[in-house]
């Protein structure tokens, strides 16, 4: 007896639909699974048999053979334990063929024969959907994740036994309907304030230009100077996701297998502090079975790593390509993957190894070699990925003890919104740029053309500060920014005069 039954699989972040084709007849009694599977796979033969046998099912002694189809791709995890289940008892007479075709069916058994939630049930479901598929059985846990996808019945499972009974027509599993939009406009959950910061009024404005604007910036100051501090409130003056950005986010943090439970949608921007112990595969993706690394789970988020010169160098050099390209590309032998990372990156680190050279004391133990050593741990091509270098001083008493800042998280947000806005419109039509960061020569050429005063004004900083050619283009990149948050169309003095200060690195300026 033969019985087919549709699954999905991840491959990356993607997912791809899988026949699960199960033959049973006569020989010596054996259980195999073919189709390249991987050992939780091969595993699941023995978690199916117990769940049948507790679940009031019982397997004849025969030959079973299991193949995952398409057979040349790996398959890993265990959501196929389900439709696995089902095969065997479609093929004892149990299930009627009819009632499987058209769906598909993922989840992990207990051995008890509960249904366990399984990773990626939002890759699973938008597979299934373009697939042609009207239904898809996933695990109780999962049914909100997959039901974000809309245009698919997603049915949620407590049991094996549970939907054998819906297949059967003895019992109705109703399918879970879910409004994704509406579930987004509830808002993301309030992070730490901007308002809770006291002083360093100048960080609070490169912060805000570098969400409106999707620049990169490096924060160089002494410990204790509030740089984690106001790294952790950027990614509540980055404008609301979008229903398409959420989604996006949300597939991600699934296939990682980091959804909360009981939260099928992510609503906040991320934020990612990976240790500076991280490896290269931790911090860009990859495994024997590849899956998203920090940049990835950073994605429409914000990836801040402090203590920047502590990181290992390959590591550093491992962030150039999601830097430039706004994804990463695993190659392996089995496979080559694509993982998206468009984030802002946000670094932190001391002026020299002891932390207060500059500071404006006599504590800093460092000569000037030992200084030049530290920071020559970051290498140019990274720096050269980073449009905003911002000193961060030490906080003085009096702004210590004084009242609250004024202004609030949710003020600075509005007017990044609004400079967000006028560069969605200004970008239209152009692929993969979507804020000024991401411009390239031809776009800074079209979009932050100068005046020939201000053109003046820039060359005269240049030749004072002897800035080089990459210096050029992210001081223009920011001033646009800068421009778009006072609502000017054109880039005047006062914008280019901003963004030459956020070049702090380039200018060689003491901290």
């Amino acid at each position: 007896m033969l019985a087919q039954v549709k699954s999905a699989a991840l491959r990356g972040i993607e997912s791809y639909v899988v026949r699960v084709e199960v033959h049973m007849g006569s020989g010596i009694p054996a259980f195999s699974v073919v189709g390249l599977a991987e050992g939780a796979v091969r595993e699941g033969k023995e978690r199916v048999w117990a769940a049948l046998h507790t679940s009031g099912f019982s397997l004849p002694p025969c030959k079973i053979t299991v193949n995952l189809a398409p057979a040349d791709v790996r398959k890993e995890g265990s959501a196929f334990d389900l439709p696995l289940a089902l095969g065997l008892l479609a093929g004892l007479g149990r299930i009627p063929l009819d009632a499987l075709s058209g769906s598909a069916f993922v989840g992990e058994l207990g051995l008890d024969g509960t249904v366990r939630p399984v990773r990626g049930v939002l890759s699973m479901a938008e597979a299934c959907k373009q697939a042609g598929l009207q239904t898809l059985v996933v695990p109780d846990a999962n049914a909100p994740e997959g039901a974000v996808m809309g245009g698919l019945k997603i049915l949620g499972a407590r049991s094996l036994p549970e939907v054998v009974r819906h297949l059967c027509g003895e019992e109705v599993i109703l399918p879970l309907e879910l409004d994704a939009g509406a579930l987004l406009d509830e808002g993301d959950k309030a992070g730490p304030d901007m308002g809770e910061v006291r002083g360093q009024e100048h960080v609070k404005r490169a912060l805000e230009v570098a969400a409106a604007g999707g620049h990169n910036i490096l924060l160089l100051g002494p410990p204790g100077s509030g740089k984690t501090m106001l790294a952790r409130r950027l990614p509540g003056i980055l404008p609301p996701m979008t229903l398409e950005e959420a989604v996006e986010v949300t597939r991600i943090h699934s296939v990682a297998g980091l959804l909360a439970p009981g939260e099928p949608l992510l609503r906040s921007r991320p934020f990612r502090a990976p240790h500076h112990t991280v490896s290269d595969g931790g911090l860009v993706g990859g495994g024997g079975v590849p899956r998203p690394g920090e940049v990835s789970l950073a994605h429409h988020g914000v990836l801040f790593l402090d203590e920047l010169p502590e990181y290992r160098r390959n590591v550093l050099e491992a962030l150039r390509q999601p830097l430039e390209d706004g994804h990463i590309v695993l190659a392996r032998a089995r496979a080559s993957l694509r993982f998206p990372s468009r984030f802002v990156f946000v670094a932190a680190m001391n002026p020299c190894p002891c932390g207060f050279f500059g500071d404006g004391s006599d504590r800093c133990t460092c000569d000037p070699s030992t200084v030049s050593r530290y920071r020559a741990r970051i290498s140019g091509p990274l720096l050269d990925r980073v449009d905003l270098h911002v000193p961060v001083r030490r906080v003085p008493f009096q702004a210590l003890a004084g009242p609250e800042a004024k202004e609030e998280t949710s003020s600075i947000r509005e007017r990044v919104r609004e400079a967000r806005a006028k560069q969605s419109e200004r970008f239209r039509g152009q692929k993969g740029i979507y804020s000024n960061g991401h411009m390239g020569v031809r776009e800074i050429r079209r979009f932050c053309r100068l005046s020939p005063e201000v053109g003046r004004s820039l060359q005269r900083a240049m030749d004072r500060f002897g800035l080089s050619a990459r210096a050029y283009h992210r001081i223009l990149k920011v001033a646009r920014t800068v421009a778009d948050l006072a609502q000017s169309s054109e880039i005047g003095p006062f914008h280019v005069s901003e963004a030459i200060q956020y070049r702090a690195l380039d200018r060689a300026a003491p901290l």
